[in-house]
């Protein structure tokens, strides 16, 4: 005999999958019965009404995946040499005339660029996270020993393996340790900072930028495709607001640090909810992008 629990669970469900396919529907039939009205189908309300930035490009992907055309779908994911040839194909499918809508085509080009190249940036980033810091690898000791020179410059590193690391912020006789979590990203960030904080605050930026959060960010000051540079600009000012807001908190010892942490993670992504936020605004793309 089925218990009540696992009825009042199942018919829970059953009610959350219902509302799931009504709401569905009902919002194709709104889309239809708005395309009849405005003759204009959504993506084109979209880049009629909505300003550049975040809110257009977020708003033009969540209308592309959630597309019951195939096309669309995949439109997100699409090579950015072929993003040209499937904005055609989209105006195609949607019987919208290039010549007489000759702007829905830029607009959506800007949008694809962005949206393509995000999720290319996390493959990158993903990458050199993945790929673990290599003792033995010439190229990563050489990466590692110009961090050195370019913190200290007027102090010789004695060995390899020293307690002189520790003086920026390493952990230990071994900087090598220190990079499991975020591997050679870590590292190339380092260039741009301290240690162990550095590495830190590469967790949190890899984290807000595979989770979604950054897309208002870079889709704000990225005219096209946002860029590992443009991970990285993110990363400095991570660094610089997290040294302020460290000053602010006046923690009693580095014991409290990842209350610190968590409390400017908290703050960051509060702020990157707003559609029109960009991070570090002196990064932000030129002005062409207000005519797109």
């Amino acid at each position: 005999m089925v218990n009540t629990g696992t009825m009042k669970h199942f018919l829970r469900m059953l009610i959350q999958v219902c509302l799931y396919f009504y709401c569905k529907f009902l919002w194709r039939c709104l889309k239809f019965v708005m395309r009849k009205l405005t003759g204009r189908c959504e993506l084109q309300r979209i880049c009629y009404n909505t300003k550049p930035g975040a809110s257009r490009t977020m708003k033009i992907e969540t209308s592309l995946r959630d597309s019951k055309s195939k096309l669309l779908q995949t439109s997100v994911s699409v090579h950015p040499d072929a993003i040209e040839k499937t904005i055609d194909d989209i105006m195609e499918l949607k019987k919208i005339n290039p010549d007489i809508n000759p702007q829905l085509g830029i607009s959506l080009q800007a949008c694809l660029l962005q949206i393509v190249g995000y999720r290319n940036l996390i493959a990158e980033v993903e990458k050199l996270r993945r790929e673990p810091y290599d003792s033995d690898n010439p190229q990563h000791e050489e990466m590692l020993l110009k961090l050195w020179k370019f913190l200290k410059p007027n102090t010789p590193l004695e060995s390899r393996i020293s307690k002189q690391w520790c003086e920026i912020g390493f952990q230990g006789d071994d900087p090598k340790t220190d990079f499991r979590g975020m591997g050679l990203l870590g590292l190339y960030n380092l260039q741009y900072s301290f240690a162990i904080v550095g590495i830190n605050i590469t967790d949190l930026a890899y984290n807000l930028l595979v989770t979604g959060a950054l897309k208002t960010h870079f889709y704000n000051i990225a005219p096209e495709a946002p860029t590992l540079s443009h991970f990285q600009q993110t990363f400095c000012y991570l660094m610089h607001e997290f040294h302020k807001f460290w000053i602010e908190e006046d923690p009693m010892d580095i014991m409290e640090f990842n209350r610190v942490r968590e409390k400017f993670r908290k703050r960051i992504v509060k702020q990157l909810q707003n559609p029109d936020m960009a991070l570090c605004p002196h990064f932000a793309a030129s002005e062409g992008l207000i005519n797109m």
